[in-house]
């Protein structure tokens, strides 16, 4: 089926449709191959109605003089949809048959591996087509096509900005433009690298983000803006395939409206999967809604569905936790707040439970003010016995050190995890007894696979945390966040109330998880002994 330009409102009064340049851009790329996947490898690259829509439209609009009209392509649409292939389609053929003499194409994104994605797919698509084989010479190690006819070349850069001022850009594929910090790099790359050229092309693709102060943002709202005609831009062809923030996430024709690859490369199946665990993991639904439907979100989400929390408040039998091994979870704050230690003991067979003992200290002076200031009860818990109030207006890491040490009298206490910047002599002085203390990052590298397996526990009704008041109550207070890989983490700064134990929980959850999966690390209790705590100190 042949495609018209249909936008007719962004086209130039003195514009025009040149099919021929439409179809030489279609014919060019349909002559590719698919190379991923056992489904389409081999297969000729056949454009999806909304691709050849864009590439009739990107290379068919010119204006009087033959040029084309569109300077900068911004493609917003969910992932797995086909925009990488696309984009690398595109890139082989402003190298080799654009007609421009020593055309110089570029692939950027957040790194150069990033930016290597589109590369290896043009570049595999080149060496797979016996005619661009022939006149391409390939570089691996520069992540570089040459293209000897017309002596241009396409590569795939780094994000440093320092080396790409006085590029003459002829064609720049900007991948995944939510993974940028600022605006360095893409305005470096976008905004004037190619005034040299006569009709350079910026073909800028991403997914939606989670951070509406991002650049990414702003160039979906300055589209967005253009789409409603709010804003003229008749070099700035903008395409936006997304939920709106008032769409119903769970309603399949929205996932069908907002996927123009629905069913072809994104099987029904995969939605439906997705969407049934997104329903119960508000993690995975973040990530569903932000990369399957580009639903711009805030960073920032509740996390546990709190009815499912309380599954787990059965009591827990003391007596059948003596001796048994366990890992604790140390989050300090500051000495004038609250401290939290938590003990997770995994379970002896697969899918059994892990049981919570949580411990925390509040300054006492400093309790009826944060009662009054905080309206928390916390002097309701410290006479319940769920808080300990220490003397004096700050917290003496003396009370917290000498409780771990009483623990390890009655538990197996293998290792304890702890805020890199938290007190140091306090974890000095318990490595010094032989305690294993590991440094825990508080960033998402460290965090998201143990949250995400707390998540899980919860669901499953395998979190067994007795009910205990002030645990219940961070847990309820926990946001997250979320970066552009979907990597999550509690964030202390857009939780309103605080989340110490639940952090010092996802840290112990954490070690217990590692050394389950990695059983040959032998105990300190077959070296040291059991500890036991009188008079005179610790004896072995």
């Amino acid at each position: 089926m042949a495609f018209k330009y249909i936008s007719t409102r962004f086209m130039l009064p003195d514009s025009r449709y040149d099919e021929r340049k439409a179809d030489c851009a279609v014919a060019f790329i349909q002559e590719l191959r698919h190379i991923k996947t056992t489904e389409w490898a081999g297969k000729p690259f056949m454009l999806l109605p909304w691709q050849e829509q864009i590439v009739r439209d990107l290379f068919g609009v010119v204006k009087k003089n033959g040029a084309r009209q569109f300077r900068h392509a911004f493609v917003e649409v969910p992932k797995k949809s086909g925009k990488s292939e696309l984009a690398a389609a595109i890139a082989l053929y402003l190298l080799c048959a654009d007609g421009e003499e020593g055309a110089e194409i570029y692939s950027v994104a957040n790194d150069r591996e990033q930016a290597g994605i589109v590369f290896h797919l043009a570049a595999q698509m080149a060496l797979d087509n016996p005619v661009l084989r022939k006149y391409c010479k390939f570089i691996d190690s520069r992540k570089r096509i040459v293209f000897t006819p017309t002596r241009s070349f396409y590569c795939a850069m780094s994000s440093e900005v320092k080396n790409k001022y006085g590029l003459n850009i002829h064609g720049c594929i900007f991948d995944e433009l939510l993974g940028q910090t600022d605006r360095k790099l893409y305005d470096t790359m976008t905004v004037g690298a190619g005034s040299g050229r006569r009709q350079p092309l910026n073909f800028v693709i991403t997914t939606a983000g989670n951070d509406r102060n991002s650049i990414c943002y702003s160039e979906h709202t300055y589209a967005m803006d253009i789409l409603n005609e709010r804003k003229i831009d008749p070099s700035y062809y903008p395409v936006i395939f997304a939920a709106a923030d008032d769409d119903d996430w769970h309603d399949p024709e929205v996932w069908k409206r907002v996927n123009p690859s629905y069913g072809i490369t994104v099987p029904e199946e995969f939605y439906y999967s997705i969407y049934e665990r997104a329903k119960n993991d508000v993690a995975i639904e973040s990530e569903f809604r932000q990369f399957y439907l580009c639903q711009w979100l805030s960073s920032a989400k509740k996390w546990l569905q709190m009815d499912k929390y309380d599954k787990g408040a059965e009591t827990i039998d003391m007596e059948f936790l003596k001796g048994r091994k366990c890992y604790g979870g140390l989050d300090l704050a500051s000495t004038d707040d609250i401290a939290a230690f938590v003990l997770v003991f995994p379970p002896d067979e697969q899918n059994g439970k892990f049981y919570v003992l949580p411990y925390f200290w509040i300054p006492k002076d400093n309790m009826k003010r944060r009662v009054k200031k905080d309206h928390v009860p916390y002097d309701k818990w410290h006479r319940e016995g769920y808080l300990e109030a220490t003397e004096g207006n700050i917290i003496y890491y003396d009370f917290i050190e000498k409780k771990i040490r009483e623990l390890a009298e009655q538990y197996q206490l293998e290792e304890v995890a702890y805020d890199r910047w938290g007190a140091i002599q306090m974890t000095q002085n318990l490595e010094a007894q032989d305690f294993e203390m590991s440094k825990f990052g508080q960033g998402f590298v460290s965090f998201s696979e143990p949250s995400k397996e707390l998540m899980r526990l919860v669901l499953d009704e395998r979190f067994i945390h007795g009910g205990h008041p002030v645990l219940r109550w961070m847990f309820e207070n926990v946001y997250i966040e979320t970066d552009a890989a979907g990597n999550i983490k509690p964030s202390k700064k857009k939780s309103s109330e605080k989340i110490d134990g639940a952090v010092a929980a996802i840290m112990a959850l954490s070690r217990a998880v590692y050394n389950m999966a990695n059983p040959k690390k032998e105990s300190v209790y077959n070296t040291r002994g059991i500890l036991s705590y009188g008079e005179d100190g610790f004896n072995w």
